[in-house]
């Protein structure tokens, strides 16, 4: 097991998103943005420079936080941008000797009920992505975001039936935000460890937020690991147990948050954060540790 995280919530700028990793004593980040734009979207001239301060810091990428089939996508749109975006993205992770790429399941037709949602081209869609990535030598993970796997465990599940190889990330903090569309109630939200405990043999990489549904305001809060409704212990426990070898990765969206512009802090407030949270899950996971090797009780099925 490895850390790593998303470290454009420390830093916009590279340098930044370095410095945090380094402060936390970490030799790997998630890299989504940087200056405001994708890695698989910079200019060649900027990535380029990305690379050689990667080599200089002696810091790696371990996964992509790609933009494919994500929640500003639509299903009954072109395919195009998507495609592009792998094209781009596999000429770079294999310049890095990156191995994990995050995708998605294209976002949810608001307009429509969760078993009328073009399945049969959202399995087309992902199973070419996981042809191109597979192909290289490459691991797309699908992740249980703002799209149709993130409905539920068992439309995840359909992902995995239709789309053979199909790896994933689970995060522990979206179902806290998410409607359960498995359910009638048009106002329950998911349970994290629920949705983790059905699909867990296919996860391959794993995202740590944590937070909770406030019905009044109704938004999320988000908090630090393990004060939240993100079974935050519970899961690391079970992936523990279980001899789980892959990244743990801090999304912490307490300082900022990638998708809402509104959360805004300053940068030292926000490189603060990033690095409080990582120890904060470097101290979490240790406790755990260290409760199953003195025999305590786990949790859990």
């Amino acid at each position: 097991m490895y850390l790593t995280g998303f470290a454009d919530e420390a830093a916009a700028d590279f340098d930044g998103q370095i410095r945090a990793t380094k402060a936390l004593g970490w030799s790997n980040i998630e890299s989504r943005n940087i200056d405001g734009k994708n890695i698989h979207d910079i200019s060649d001239e900027d990535f380029d420079i990305v690379y050689g301060k990667l080599q200089d810091a002696g810091v790696k990428i371990n996964c992509f936080g790609s933009a494919i089939g994500n929640w500003a996508k639509k299903i009954d749109e072109p395919f195009d941008s998507s495609l592009e975006e792998a094209k781009r993205a596999i000429v770079r992770m294999k310049k890095l000797g990156t191995k994990l790429i995050r995708i998605m399941s294209f976002a949810v037709l608001p307009d429509r009920g969760p078993d009328d949602q073009m399945e049969e081209e959202r399995f087309s869609r992902v199973r070419e992505l996981q042809k191109m990535f597979s192909g290289e030598g490459l691991t797309p993970v699908h992740e249980n975001c703002m799209n149709y796997g993130g409905m539920g465990w068992t439309y995840t599940k359909k992902l995995i039936e239709n789309v053979p190889g199909l790896k994933l990330v689970f995060d522990t903090g979206n179902p806290v935000a998410s409607l359960d569309r498995i359910k009638n109630d048009p106002q329950a939200r998911q349970s994290s460890w629920d949705f983790y405990y059905h699909v867990r043999e296919h996860v391959e990489y794993v995202h740590i937020k944590d937070g909770y549904w406030d019905s009044e305001k109704n938004q999320a809060v988000f908090t630090h690991p393990g004060y939240g409704q993100g079974d935050i212990p519970l899961i690391l426990r079970d992936l523990i147990t279980r001899g789980y070898k892959g990244g743990i990765s801090i999304e912490p969206h307490i300082a900022v948050v990638f998708h809402d512009e509104s959360v805004k802090s300053s940068d030292q407030v926000r490189f603060d954060t990033y690095v409080d949270y990582g120890r904060r899950m470097e101290w979490l996971i240790s406790q755990i540790k260290t409760d199953l090797a003195s025999g305590m009780p786990g949790f859990g099925g």
